[in-house]
Formats: structure tokens, C-alpha cells, sequence
């Protein structure tokens, strides 16, 4: 069994150095891709002097565009299992021993690590979707309102530690690089169970979530971020549009989201530099470009 793990990086050397150094203690591990998304901080430096590593160096194509060519690389190179994951995650000795306890049933497509921050269950891995009711919250069975103490099926992890049979990428393709960042993992694994595949959440298999602390103001903070939001809202209506049953989940649900972002925008321009008044228009273009699933770099 050929199994290569796929690590996306931008400007996080020393997280990622950490991450490199956890992965290596994983038997039995093929090979370790890793894919920089454009790092000016020293990281392509360092990594042109890892030999063991596999390094595919390219334009910042945010972490959807980061699994896309990892995934792809991987596949290039023969894997039969693909493990998938950011650098601020660091798996324990014996994660991927416990993963491939589960590798061996035909009908699992994805097993889900388990992951912890500062010791604590860190997850936002799901058991369902609702995908007819528009005021209701896509995600359904949420594990961190759980206690899970033996593998269970999920639909739904983030691209932090998932293990994926090579078969899966064979039968539903790379995950959609033009979403760039959020809900790529969410539909590469809608895409999974609606192929025919299970995913399974192994709790044994545990990994560590770097945890970070910001002292900034909430103006500063949401200044930082603004640019994450337009993707939030344009991917969150684009995975409901795209997977929802009937018109209101379609476009309903993702305009419950835009209006909150744009009430934010408007009662705040007055006092705060956080938002300005063209990011209203913005918001309402990027859930505009959501419903009619258009993607691409946000401008």
C-alpha cells in the first residue's frame, strides 16, 4: 500500500517544520508532498533543502487550489491512500496506524482523524445535511455537540487529517480549486457520499490543532478577515445552491447569511474602519456569484 500525505502551506514555516517533523513519525508513510501556496517567508527556501520532500512550489491559490494540486501530485506518483492536510496540524505517532485499522472496508472513501486544541476535541465534522429546510443550518448531527468514543459514519470533515482512497479521486475528481478557501472541503465530501462512499470519524486517531491567539481590537480583527468573509458568503451560497432541494434552500439560505454580513457592514461603517460601504455591494456580489455558481478570485 502506497500512501503519500499532501501538506498545504503559506507563510507558516515553523508550523509547517513542526508538522513535517509529527508527519515523519507515521509508519507507514510513502512519501509527503508538499504544496507552497506562494510562501515569501523563507519557506521555499527552507523546503529546496528537504530532500525527502516532494515539493510542487506555486501561485497562492488559496487551500482549495493547494489540495487540487496535491491531490493530483499524489496520484501522479501511484498512491493508493491520499492524506490530506494544512501545516498547523500535527498527527500523533500512531494516527495513521489507527486510520488504516479502518483502510479495508471497500465502502469507505474517507477516514477522519480526530482532532484536539490544548487537549480539548476540537471538530466541526458533521453526521448529515439538511438540504431542504432554508432556516435551518446546513450541517446536522454536529460531533462537537457529541460524545463519540468509537468510530462513527459521518458526511461531512475539513481538510485537516482526512485519509482518502485513491478510488475516490479516480470516480469524483479533484476537489474544486476555485472556491480558494472555504466549503471545498465540505463539498469534496458531499461529492464523496454521494458517490457511493463512507467517511468514517475514527477517535483514535488524533491529531493536534495549533491554537492562535490575536490581541487585536474587534475593528482590527475584522479588518484582517474582511477578505475571508466575501468567500464565506459566496461559497456557503454556492454549496447550498448547488446541492439544495427545492428553491429556498437555494437561494433563501444563503441570503439569510449575506443579509447578516451586510447589516454588520451597515450599522458599523459609521463608527468603525472595519467595513466600508462599497463592501456592501460586495457582499450582495459575492452572494450574487454563489447562487449562480460562479467562482473564482474574489476582487
Amino acid at each position: 500500500m502506497k500512501i503519500i500525505a499532501v501538506v498545504v502551506t503559506y507563510n507558516r514555516l515553523e508550523l509547517l517544520k513542526r508538522n513535517i517533523s509529527f508527519l515523519k513519525q507515521n509508519k507507514p508513510l510513502s512519501a509527503i508532498v508538499v504544496v507552497n501556496n506562494g510562501s515569501t517567508d523563507g519557506t521555499s527556501e527552507w523546503l529546496a533543502s528537504q530532500d525527502s520532500l516532494t515539493v510542487v512550489n506555486q501561485a497562492n491559490v488559496g487551500g482549495s487550489g493547494g489540495f487540487y494540486t496535491g491531490i493530483r501530485k499524489a496520484c501522479e506518483l501511484d498512491a493508493d491512500w491520499i492524506w490530506c492536510m494544512d501545516d498547523d496540524v500535527f498527527p500523533r505517532p500512531d494516527c495513521l496506524e489507527n486510520l488504516l485499522r479502518y483502510a479495508d472496508d471497500k465502502e469507505v472513501g474517507m477516514l477522519a482523524p480526530r482532532r484536539l486544541m490544548e487537549g480539548k476535541i476540537y471538530t466541526n465534522d458533521f453526521q448529515g445535511l439538511d438540504l431542504t429546510h432554508p432556516f435551518a443550518s446546513l450541517y446536522k448531527g454536529k460531533l462537537s455537540k457529541m460524545q463519540v468514543d468509537a468510530p462513527i459514519e459521518i458526511c461531512g470533515t475539513a481538510f485537516e487529517g482526512p485519509f482518502i482512497r485513491r478510488e475516490v479521486v479516480e470516480k469524483i475528481g479533484l476537489p474544486t480549486k476555485e472556491l480558494f478557501i472555504f466549503c471545498d472541503d465540505t463539498d469534496y465530501c458531499i461529492r464523496t457520499v454521494q458517490a457511493g462512499y463512507k467517511i468514517l470519524y475514527i477517535p483514535d486517531a488524533l491529531m493536534d490543532k495549533e491554537k492562535f491567539f490575536s490581541k487585536d481590537t474587534w475593528a482590527e480583527r475584522n479588518k484582517k478577515k474582511k477578505w475571508k468573509r466575501f468567500y464565506q458568503v459566496r461559497n456557503s451560497a454556492y454549496l447550498n445552491h448547488r446541492y439544495g432541494k427545492n428553491w429556498a434552500v437555494k437561494y433563501l439560505r444563503g441570503f439569510n447569511g449575506v443579509i447578516g454580513y451586510i447589516l454588520i457592514a451597515l450599522f458599523t461603517c459609521p463608527f468603525s474602519d472595519a467595513y466600508q460601504w462599497s463592501d456592501i455591494a460586495k457582499f450582495w456580489k459575492a452572494y450574487r456569484d454563489g447562487v449562480g455558481e460562479r467562482l473564482g478570485i474574489i476582487k
